[in-house]
């Protein structure tokens, strides 16, 4: 069998290398194309996954994103009709369920942000199934045009695809150290908004970088040359991409501005804090389980960083905790294999 994958960012590089292995070793060809985006492209050379690349992000703007996304779809078209696969699985790819449903290609798509509108009326509409954690209940998908009996629950987040299967030699975190990973800022649910999170980044800067090690994970060039700029040596902005998961290990703390880190430091057991300027399901989750911690202000997030890289019994109580929730999920991929194996040719 023929399958194609469109792996556009760096959580789907994550999310599907097993998948693609496992197909590969099982004696199915496999493709694997994305577009130019720096964190993908890089995690996918660290990660041994062969990409091909197929046009580039269209950043904020919304010409730009229309204008790239139209030039990718065409292009990804003649990519695959070339290879002609026998089922597509995406990470509801706009461009790739376009190309899917023009070419008649059947489509399993993933997909845990009903939040991120624009994807979600691109792609939902047009898979064949539509997998998703448990915690997303069917109406959040209904107003996509998606049946119920179309949406396949999986007892999991995310990250469990990769966790599940880390066998890392556990480490004991650099004391006083913290890790930020900034927000998806180009994203269109973040971009159209205008959401920021700037002052809640300020102020934990200005009062922590003193007493403890910052290092700043930032998406894109330009975040970079502005975190090097607004706050110089005050904290450590990596300029390089690196395996997300071995940085997490390391540090004492997470604060995520995102979804995906923010939940894999949880699972991890991580005292982890979320600053996202929205709510979604997942971090509801994590929330509700006792695995996060939302901080709405810069008040509240400098006390909450402060309790927790201070409280011992905190962070052993969270390790034990994620280890737990961890140990009860399944793994996404053996959904991903499954519905591949039930297409028949």
């Amino acid at each position: 069998m023929k399958i194609w994958f469109d792996i556009l960012t760096p959580k789907q590089v994550m999310f599907f290398k097993r998948a693609v292995s496992l197909l590969r070793e099982s004696g199915h060809q496999v493709l694997c194309t994305t577009r130019y985006y720096r964190e993908a492209v890089e995690l996918g050379k660290i990660k041994k996954l062969d990409l091909t690349i197929v046009g580039s992000h269209g950043g904020a703007d919304r010409y730009d994103k229309l204008r790239l996304s139209a030039a990718r779809t065409f292009d990804l078209a003649s990519v695959v009709n070339q290879f002609g696969p026998d089922v597509a699985m995406t990470f509801s790819s706009p461009e790739g369920a376009r190309v899917a449903y023009g070419l008649g290609i059947k489509q399993f798509a993933f997909n845990d942000s009903p939040h991120s509108v624009p994807v979600a009326r691109l792609t939902v509409p047009l898979v064949t199934k539509l997998f998703c954690p448990w915690i997303i209940p069917y109406s959040a998908w209904a107003g996509y045009g998606v049946a119920r009996k179309n949406v396949v629950g999986y007892r999991a987040l995310d990250p469990a695809a990769w966790l599940k299967h880390d066998d890392s030699a556990e480490k004991v975190p650099d004391s006083n150290t913290i890790l930020l990973r900034l927000e998806e800022s180009k994203a269109s649910y973040v971009a159209d908004k205008g959401l920021d999170t700037g002052n809640l980044v300020d102020h934990l800067v200005e009062s922590l970088h003193r007493s403890a090690d910052i290092t700043v994970l930032c998406r894109y060039q330009d975040q970079i040359t502005e975190a090097e700029s607004r706050y110089g040596g005050k904290v450590r902005v990596l300029r390089e991409v690196v395996d997300g998961t071995e940085l997490v290990r390391s540090v004492q703390l997470f604060v995520g501005a995102g979804g995906t880190m923010t939940a894999e430091a949880a699972l991890l057991g991580k005292p982890t804090i979320s600053i996202t300027p929205f709510g979604f399901h997942v971090e509801k989750y994590l929330v509700k389980n006792g695995l996060v911690r939302k901080a709405t202000n810069a008040r509240m997030l400098v006390k909450l960083a402060k309790k927790m890289m201070s409280d011992k019994k905190y962070q052993a109580l969270q390790k034990k905790k994620a280890s737990r929730i961890l140990s009860g999920m399944e793994d996404p991929t053996d959904r991903m294999i499954t519905a591949i194996n039930s297409v028949r040719l």
